[in-house]
C-alpha cells in the first residue's frame, strides 16, 4: 500500500509551513523526513494524519484520495502516528492506553493483538494495571509504539521517537522500527538523530522552509558533503522545536 503525496500546502494563517511539497512512501519501505527546526516536518505529519486541513495538493493512499478526510478515516485506511513527545494518557493505565489504540476496530481480535504487544513489550506487560506515568521514558515511547500498533495500520508514522530517550533506547528503538518494518509495515519516519535514521531508512527527504531540497536513497544523502555539514557533523541535530 503506497502513500502518493502531491503538491502538499499546509498553511496556518498567513504562513506557510509546507509548500507544493511531493513525497511517496512505497509498500515495505522506511522513510525518513530530515530538517532543521521549523523545517515544516510535523507539520507535514499533522496533515497526512487528518489533523490540520491541508490548503492544496493531494494525499492518496492505496488509491484512495484521503486529502479532505479527517484523522479517523486515516486511522481506518491504515495510517497511524506516533505522535511526538509520545502523548499517551499518564491518568490511564498501561492496558486502557493500548485499548485506546483500538478504538476504531470493529472487529473481535482486540484482546489478542493487545496481548501481542505485551509480548513483545514485558516491560509494559509486568505494568499493564499501573498508571503510564510510572513508566520510563523509553517505556513510554514503547507504549506509544505499541497503542499505533494495536490499530493494525499497514503504514507507521513517527515523528521524533528518539527525542530524550537514552542511548540504549534509541538503539532498541532503532531495532524495533526495523523490526516491525520486516513484519511488512511501512515506516514514514521524522527524526531528529540523522545518522541513525538514514541507516536505518531505504529513501529520504531534506525539508527546508517547508519544500523539498533533496531526495534520494539514504545512502546518497549520507554521503552528501552538504548534508554532512549541515546536518551530520555532530551525530545528531539539536532536540527540535514543533515544525
Amino acid at each position: 500500500m503506497s502513500l502518493e503525496v502531491t503538491g502538499l500546502e499546509v498553511a496556518y494563517g498567513r504562513t506557510r509551513a509546507v509548500r507544493g511539497l511531493t513525497l511517496r512512501v512505497e509498500p515495505g519501505e522506511i522513510v525518513t523526513v530530515l530538517g532543521a527546526n521549523g523545517a515544516g516536518k510535523t507539520s507535514l505529519l499533522r496533515a497526512l494524519q487528518g489533523a490540520v486541513k491541508p490548503a492544496g495538493g493531494q494525499i492518496v493512499y492505496n488509491g484512495h484520495d484521503l486529502t479532505g478526510q479527517g484523522a479517523a478515516a486515516r486511522v481506518r485506511a491504515g495510517i497511524a502516528l506516533v505522535p511526538e513527545g509520545r502523548q499517551i494518557f499518564v491518568s490511564m493505565t498501561v492496558h486502557e492506553n493500548l485499548l485506546m489504540g483500538g478504538y476504531l476496530r470493529g472487529d473481535d481480535k482486540l484482546n489478542r493483538d493487545v496481548e501481542a504487544i505485551y509480548d513483545r513489550f514485558p516491560n509494559l506487560a509486568s505494568r499493564r494495571d499501573m498508571r503510564a506515568s510510572v513508566l520510563s521514558g523509553g517505556e513510554q515511547q514503547m507504549l506509544a509504539v505499541g497503542r499505533a500498533l494495536v490499530a493494525r495500520p499497514s503504514l507507521v508514522m513517527l515523528d521524533e521517537p528518539s527525542l530524550g530517550l537514552s542511548p540504549l533506547f534509541v538503539e532498541r528503538l532503532f531495532g524495533l522500527i526495523r523490526e516491525i518494518n520486516a513484519e511488512g509495515l511501512s515506516i514514514l519516519l521524522v527524526e531528529q538523530n540523522t545518522h541513525m535514521a538514514l541507516e536505518t531508512a531505504t529513501r529520504g527527504y531534506v525539508l527546508e522552509l517547508g519544500q523539498v531540497t533533496r531526495e534520494g536513497p539514504a545512502e546518497r544523502l549520507a554521503a552528501d558533503a552538504s548534508m554532512a555539514e549541515a546536518y551530520l557533523g555532530g551525530g545528531a541535530d539539536p532536540a527540535p522545536a514543533p515544525a
